[in-house]
């Protein structure tokens, strides 16, 4: 199979380096890198080099280019680029993908389906969802610091089953893989956590630790994870009646000074995910008829 990794940031990296590493070589699957600048001049160079929590290694991918019109057709996509990069990274695939084409977003949010069916309606567009920390130390080198490293992809009926191939692949690769028959709670239960997180960590440039150790903005954030919650309810994905308490509890187990991908692009004057966080919320509350006046307020902080 030929198989691309869209995006060799810490998700891309981290995942697309398993899969280059093991089936570098071997015959198998092509693994094609999809990357620009200094990051691709390094790849080619010397290899991608991965510092993680269960060791450290390099990776080489079969390919790695910046001008994907030219690899042919893929048959596996996973894209893993920021939000406000989703439709342009797609419209630069449109040459590589057909029917056959198996698409997973590794992406936060949970609307991103949606919007890349929107601009690839050929694709065989299949959710997912991870749970890792990591980012590009310098050109070439990806490092992963917090997460379980976990990824989750699947659909919401026994169609999932269909995939059972792609989570072969993904566990031969050492990949922590989950196919599932209910994605939207899996990425309704990440984005509980995230969402709220991510806009009050950005606005207050607090790590996890400095938001739980603050009784004030701990209980704006539960009231945040509230907010979400109702708009998941109004949308009729099952969660749990005590998700927002779990959610709570699952922030007190990071490290102190953990940050959200979302404070550090905002702490180095970079865009923001605000799109798939803060500003869905209001959104999807305006639609539903759902009052969201925490993410009003962080909203308006963070513009």
């Amino acid at each position: 199979m030929r198989i691309a990794i869209v995006g060799i940031g810490g998700v891309g990296g981290y995942f697309g380096g398993k899969l280059a590493r093991e089936y570098e070589n071997s015959g198998q699957h092509e693994i094609i890198f999809i990357v620009r600048g200094e990051h691709l001049s390094a790849i080619k160079k010397n290899g991608l080099k991965l510092f993680t929590k269960e060791g450290d290694y390099k990776a080489r991918p079969y390919l790695a280019t910046d001008n994907p019109a030219k690899s042919g057709i893929f048959d596996l996509v996973f894209f893993c680029v920021k939000s406000y990069h989703l439709e342009s990274s797609a419209l630069a695939l449109k040459a590589n993908i057909n029917k056959n084409t198996v698409v997973i977003p590794l992406l936060n949010g949970v609307n991103i389906a949606q919007r890349l069916r929107a601009v690839l309606p050929d694709a065989d567009i299949v959710r997912g969802c991870v749970y890792i920390s990591s980012f590009i130390e310098k050109p070439g080198v990806v490092r992963q610091t917090e997460g379980t490293c976990k990824l989750t992809f699947g659909t919401d009926d026994k169609s999932a089953n269909q995939y059972q191939y792609i989570l072969d692949i993904l566990v031969q690769a050492k990949v922590d893989a989950r196919l599932t028959d209910k994605i939207s709670q899996a990425l309704w239960t990440k984005y509980l956590l995230i969402c709220p997180l991510g806009s009050l960590t950005a606005a207050t440039g607090k790590t996890f630790g400095g938001i739980i150790e603050d009784a004030k903005l701990k209980n704006k954030l539960r009231e945040m994870i509230r907010e979400v919650k109702s708009i998941a309810d109004a949308r009729k994905i099952e969660l749990p009646e005590d998700v927002v308490d779990k959610t709570l509890e699952s922030i007190g187990r990071f490290a102190y000074d953990t940050k959200t991908s979302m404070q550090v692009d905002r702490e180095r004057g970079k865009d923001t995910e605000m799109d798939i966080f803060t500003k869905y919320i209001i959104e999807s509350g305006k639609e539903l008829a759902i009052p969201t006046p925490l993410h009003n307020e962080i909203y308006a902080q963070l513009k």
